[in-house]
């Protein structure tokens, strides 16, 4: 059977991603990376609970000097990560400035290559992150353009030409909800929101595209704060 390697943050994608995954290959590790985001004990304690239900060896990986790069709210504590009216998900101009703040310099492209070096020594053909087209418009490395390049470097850098592989690219947040409720998805496990409260803050950009999503298929009742 084909073995994948997946990149679990625990939000709705990388969920969705680990569920499909499950279906049709061999996980044989999903890896949390911990870079000194606001979230890391929430997203960490949910994917360890994804994982052990879905019975798949799960991994934290360290790597602490992204949170020196020092340029993200999300992983410094001085900086405001824009929340409620600061943000606008259909207002293009709005949301590439909030994409501004919680940008996380060349976070995707290193957390693949390090998920690579496992997948290689795992024997594994793919390694599986979670993207998604709505947020790609101002995300580059979320896009099916940025999949495809990696995958061309990752064939000269693995000696098995490990392959990047997601299964939502190209689907918005409310197709991906769709994708997971056919694929039973627990979605009370994920965590897509930016903070580490006892419940999702529902006021993040994570947060309100999360709950559009999951309201459109009648979904909120108790996960976040204010529903």
């Amino acid at each position: 059977m084909i073995r994948a390697v997946v990149l679990l943050s625990s939000g709705m994608d990388s969920t969705v991603n680990i569920y499909a995954a499950q279906k049709e290959m061999q996980v044989s590790l999903a890896i949390t990376f911990d870079y000194g985001q606001r979230a890391a004990v929430k997203e960490i304690s949910c994917a360890q609970k994804i994982c052990t239900q879905l019975k798949i060896p799960h991994q934290v990986v360290s790597l602490p000097f992204i949170k020196g790069f020092g340029k993200s709210s999300l992983t410094d504590d001085s900086k405001k990560v824009p929340t409620g009216t600061d943000i606008s998900m259909d207002d293009l101009e709005k949301s590439q400035k909030t994409a501004k703040s919680v940008w996380v310099p060349n976070r995707n492209g290193i957390f693949l290559n390090v998920a690579a070096g496992f997948a290689e020594s795992l024997d594994a053909s793919f390694v599986i992150p979670g993207f998604n087209k709505e947020e790609a418009t101002t995300f580059p490395d979320n896009s099916q353009a940025f999949l495809e390049q990696t995958s061309k470097a990752l064939s000269f850098s693995t000696s098995n030409q490990v392959q990047v592989k997601c299964f939502t690219t190209e689907k918005s947040k409310t197709e991906i909800v769709k994708m997971g409720q056919e694929l039973g998805v627990d979605w009370s496990l994920m965590w897509p929101c930016y903070f580490a409260e006892d419940q999702w803050c529902g006021q993040c950009e994570s947060c309100q595209r999360s709950k559009r999503a999951l309201k459109s298929a009648g979904i909120t009742k108790g996960l976040f704060h204010g529903n």
